[in-house]
């Protein structure tokens, strides 16, 4: 049976198509492109037209994808930036109307639960972890281990909408910085005090800017055709600080860091800084396996009950 996923993120869309035999998946297709749809979406709460026609653009690409490997089942998810737009619902309307692709707005909790399953599959959970998903409008935290999943919480804070919200000044002030790091503060305590308790050692970023930290760090490593790595924690903070100190000029000359990334991965550093601190994580993974994946695995799942 050939099955798909596209996740329709405030940044990005995707596209993934599998094949599947005896619970079994092999990737046929994966495709992204930069769509941005939530660009400026914090100053009037709406999808503004160009990234509207943008995203039904991509759709109707990824239409055309689909056809031609004649596909069984497919699921389109829709997140933060879909979520929150007041005319979310508008384009969510004319994608079917243009396309026949119907998307299901998912809730952070729902969105956690999609990226649980896709770190899970990618065999990156060993011992105490927290799963970290920083997306463009919003962030999702899981505390698991091998067992299974203990909490999970989406949380407002965004690259892109941090960025649209913080980033003022280029390199980014101190000044600035300092309102980030309240922000976070103000807005994660309830992560803090469950991780406290829970007791967590490792990091595992999803996808997104973990792959480009990897990327920019291990220039050898075939991000697309591994499902797991290890970050040095060391060269991260390294980088870290170079990237939140750097104008956007440099960043654009740094080996492997994407167009798409090269402002968001300063407030993408900023929340992972915070977080590796805030609760003392002694380890960074890689799982670039992330939500679609786990769109995919609830595909079988459901194929196999």
């Amino acid at each position: 049976m050939k099955i798909a996923a596209i996740d329709l993120g405030t940044n990005t869309f995707h596209l993934i198509i599998a094949e599947t035999l005896n619970g079994e998946m092999k990737i046929l297709y994966k495709a992204n492109q930069p769509v941005k749809l939530g660009e400026d979406i914090t100053k009037e709460n709406k999808i503004i037209p160009a990234a509207f026609e943008r995203g039904l653009a991509c759709l109707a690409d990824f239409k055309a994808k689909l056809n031609e490997y004649d596909i069984d089942k497919l699921r389109a998810v829709a997140t933060s930036g879909v979520r929150s737009a007041s005319n979310g619902q508008s384009f969510i309307q004319q994608v079917k109307l243009n396309t026949g692709i119907e998307i299901d707005v998912i809730d952070g909790e729902q969105e956690a639960q999609l990226i649980y399953l896709g770190v899970k599959y990618s065999g990156a959970i060993n011992g105490k972890s927290l799963i970290m998903d920083i997306g463009g409008g919003s962030t999702e935290f899981i505390f698991c281990d091998e067992n299974g999943l203990n909490w999970k919480r989406s949380f407002d804070i965004g690259a892109a909408r941090l960025m649209q919200k913080f980033f003022k000044s280029d390199p980014i002030q101190v000044a600035d910085q300092a309102k980030i790091n309240a922000h976070l503060a103000d807005t994660l305590g309830e992560l803090l005090n469950y991780g406290e308790q829970f007791g967590a050692e490792t990091l595992i970023g999803s996808a997104g800017a973990f792959e480009t930290y990897a990327a920019i760090l291990q220039p050898d490593l075939n991000i697309s055709n591994i499902a797991t790595a290890t970050i040095d924690k060391t060269a991260y903070h390294s980088l870290a600080s170079q990237l939140i100190a750097s104008s956007h000029l440099e960043r654009t000359q740094i080996p492997n860091l994407i167009p798409l990334r090269v402002d968001m991965i300063v407030m993408a550093t900023m929340i992972t800084d915070y977080v590796l601190s805030a609760l003392q994580l002694k380890q960074i993974k890689l799982s670039t396996y992330d939500l679609k994946f786990g769109v995919l695995q609830q595909l079988i799942n459901e194929q196999r009950n």
